[in-house]
Parts: C-alpha cells; sequence; structure tokens
C-alpha cells in the first residue's frame, strides 16, 4: 500500500506526495476529470488531464465512487481554482476500499439529514468537514484545561466509575449488577475528590465521565457525559474556586480561538476570549429580573431551561456578557455537602449564553456539620459512612467545580443539540451505537 506523506492542508508547489482519504465528490469534464479527496485536515484536488497522466488512471476515474478510500501519489502543481489554490496530477491511484453506491447521508452536505439519521450513521456523519471540526476543537478544549490546571498546581486523578451509593442521593442512578450486590454507575467524581482533600494531595483534577438517569428529553441533556472535576484545599471561601473557574474557561475560549482558526472559519464562529473577572450575579438579582421580564418565578425555587435561557438574554441585553455567575443561592436549592452563610449557600453556577456550564462551591468539611446537612436532606447516614470517614481525620476547607465539556462546546460552537459535539451520544432513547 502507498504510504501517506502528508496530510491535504500541508501540500507544497512542486513536491511528490502521497496523501490518502476518503473520495468526497467527482467530476468529468471530459478531457479532464477530477476527485476532490478527503482527509482529517481539509479537501485536496485531484487532477488528471487526459494528456498528462496515463491511460490506466484516466480510466481508473470513470470507476471511483463517493467515499471510497484511496492513496495518490502524484505532484503538487497551482492551480487557482482548486483548494488551497493547489492540485495532485496522480501519478499512481491506489483503490484501499470501496463504499457501497447508497450512501446512508452525504458527507458532502448537499443533502441535508436529520439527527436521528446521523448519530444512527455516526461514522458517515463525522467524515463531514463542519463535523470534524467540532471535534478538533473538543480535542483542544480538553488539552487547554489540562495544560491551564496543570500550570496552576493541580494533580491529576483518575476516580472509580462504579459506587456504592450516589454521589448526592438522588434519583438519578443507573443500577448495576456488582457480584452478589447492587451497585450504581458514578453521577460525578464528588465524593472522591472531596476525599482527596484529605490525603495531602492539595488541588486534584479529574477528566471525568459522568453516568445520570436523566429522563428529560432534551437538547442539552443526556446519559453520559463529560466534564472537568476539580477540588481544591485551603481555601477561604468559594471566591478561590470561582477564580481558578473563571480563568480556566477564559483559557479554554483563548486556546481556541488562537489555535482552531481553520475549523472556527468552517463552522462561522467568531470567539472573543472573556476578560476576567465574570460578572456575579446574585440569586436575589436573578428573579428579580426575571420577574421584571414577566417570569412567574419566586425566591426559593430553583432556575429551569427556560428561565435560565431568558436570563441569559436578560443579561446579554443588560450587560453585554455571555458568561456569567450565579451567586447566593438559597441553601434549600444546592447539595447537602455544600457549606452555607446562614441560609444562603456558598455556591455558584457558571452560565453561558443562558445555559449553566458549571456549578460548584465551598464544601463543609466539619463532619458533625455533615452529618446534620444529611439528615436535613432526608438521606439515610448509614449511606455515608465511607465518604464520612476522612472527616473525621483532619479535613481543611475546600471547594470545587465541575465543568460540563459537552455544553460548554455547545454554548462556544452555537450547536442546535448537545449531541452534536458528543462522539456517540446516549440518552433515554438512544443507546446505540
Amino acid at each position: 500500500m502507498l504510504k501517506r506523506t502528508c496530510y491535504s492542508d500541508k501540500l507544497k508547489e512542486g513536491e511528490d506526495v502521497v496523501i490518502s482519504g476518503w473520495v468526497h465528490e467527482r467530476r468529468d469534464l471530459g478531457g479532464i476529470k477530477f476527485i476532490l479527496l478527503r482527509d482529517r485536515e481539509g479537501i485536496a484536488q485531484i487532477t488528471a488531464p487526459k494528456k498528462k497522466v496515463s491511460e490506466d488512471i484516466f480510466k481508473l476515474m470513470d470507476s471511483i465512487g463517493r467515499e471510497w478510500v484511496l492513496a495518490v501519489k502524484g505532484t503538487v502543481k497551482a492551480s487557482p481554482q482548486a483548494p488551497g489554490g493547489l492540485e495532485v496530477i496522480p501519478q499512481e491511484i491506489e483503490v484501499i476500499s470501496m463504499a457501497e453506491p447508497n450512501l446512508p447521508l452525504d458527507p458532502s452536505e448537499k443533502v441535508e439529514a436529520d439527527i436521528d439519521t446521523r448519530l444512527d450513521n455516526r461514522f458517515m456523519d463525522i467524515r463531514k468537514p463542519r463535523v470534524t471540526a467540532i471535534f478538533k476543537i473538543r480535542s483542544e478544549i480538553l488539552r487547554a484545561a489540562r495544560e491551564y490546571l496543570l500550570s496552576q498546581a493541580f494533580v491529576e486523578i483518575q476516580t472509580p466509575k462504579i459506587t456504592a451509593s450516589g454521589t448526592e442521593g438522588g434519583t438519578e442512578l443507573f443500577p448495576i449488577s456488582y457480584f452478589e450486590r447492587e451497585a450504581f454507575l458514578a453521577q460525578s467524581p464528588q465524593l472522591y475528590k472531596q476525599t482527596m482533600m484529605a490525603t495531602g494531595m492539595d488541588r486534584v483534577f479529574e477528566m471525568a465521565h459522568y453516568f445520570r438517569a436523566e429522563e428529560s428529553n432534551t437538547r442539552r441533556h443526556l446519559s453520559e457525559s463529560d466534564a472537568v472535576d476539580i477540588e481544591m484545599s485551603f481555601i477561604e471561601n468559594e471566591e478561590d474556586v470561582m477564580y481558578i473557574l473563571e480563568n480556566l474557561v477564559s483559557y479554554i475560549l483563548t486556546c481556541v480561538s488562537k489555535n482552531k482558526k481553520n475549523e472556527l472559519a468552517l463552522l462561522k464562529i467568531d470567539i472573543s476570549p472573556p476578560s476576567t473577572p465574570f460578572r456575579r450575579v446574585r440569586y436575589e438579582e436573578a428573579i428579580s429580573l426575571l420577574q421584571e421580564a414577566g417570569f412567574n418565578v419566586h425566591h426559593g425555587e430553583d432556575l429551569g431551561t427556560e428561565t435560565e435561557k431568558a436570563l441569559g438574554n436578560i443579561v446579554k441585553e443588560k450587560y453585554g456578557d455571555d458568561l456569567y455567575f450565579l451567586t447566593k443561592y438559597p441553601l434549600s436549592t444546592k447539595p447537602f455537602y455544600t457549606n452555607f452563610d446562614g441560609e444562603v449557600a456558598r455556591a455558584f453556577d457558571l452560565d453561558y449564553k443562558g445555559v449553566e456550564i458549571s456549578s460548584g462551591g465551598q464544601r463543609i468539611h466539619n463532619v458533625e456539620v455533615l452529618r446534620t446537612r444529611i439528615k436535613d436532606k432526608g438521606l439515610p447516614v448509614t449511606s455515608f459512612e465511607a465518604y464520612l470517614k476522612p472527616f473525621r481525620f483532619g479535613m481543611p476547607p475546600h471547594g470545587g467545580f465541575g465543568l460540563g465539556i459537552d455544553r460548554l462546546l455547545m454554548q462556544m460552537l452555537n450547536l442546535e443539540n448537545i449531541r452534536e459535539g458528543v462522539l456517540f451520544p446516549h440518552d433515554r432513547r438512544r443507546l446505540e451505537p
């Protein structure tokens, strides 16, 4: 088999190259034939003038079908009409693999497909340059997040995804058979990363996988999702955690805008990295703004999808901000491990264009206060004894957050559906592929 020497974006005039990829389109103008060959980095034009290529190659061009996999050896020539201003004149074409003629969807996107058709045929959907761009940007998000957190003295960890109990005692759990007893898929690494604060590791993060039995079948809910989870010790209050989060998000957006210009251009997205600190919107102000806009919301209620979106529009119009913290929530709206000041939770959400992409705060580090809060939430303390044990032997003040990668990507790229930015999304209705 011909061995690839470069991707389509690295072609240079006058060089002999071997490029490999999928047949994106074919054109026949009689005395000259074209193949647009697509690889991960773009599209290269293979140009076969009858007078400049062998008879075998010219005939072979007729039989090649769309989405066939080829390796092409040839010379790069300048061509103003070709993608990138360059074309390859083939000396040898190797057919590596053929595709059935009736394609399940059109990677050139001349024929549109609905989201279910796309996901049923995800292997081909991702061949679309636009979809490839989404996942290259997702990769950059993860790279930038890891780079920033390591620069801030965080240690990367991996926590179990099979647990004996739920993180927050909720009902959104996937039970599994674990030998002679029942276990659950982890909702988040929350309890484990808090346990790490008792080890002296001080600052930890995980590229975490969440499992949540979400009943909701909306554009922003999934049964499996990914997040950047962090926990940090010896904080003064939740503002220390918010500082890390806002600078992390700002760094991610800066890296994407700097390193993925071609992908952003293909998606027609312009990213302006936000300045820090992000705006703080107190819960009471948020409720007042929504009430003034005619929404029937009351103090003590958590914000839902509709009111979150509306608040995003209000904050954008009033302050010009896409990213903003919601702070000073009523304690009743937050999990049992959230620290508090009276009836106010030392917690926050980070919203991006009206969608919550992160939540976090300062945690309770006093074991007796934790026991009381577990009881107040109507949860059995006995189910949390393993979690409580480290708190009995010296636990520093700490806090953290989880930053949803899927939602961050969705909002960054203005995707209509969160599933567009997940390779193989699973939800209440979809388990395959």
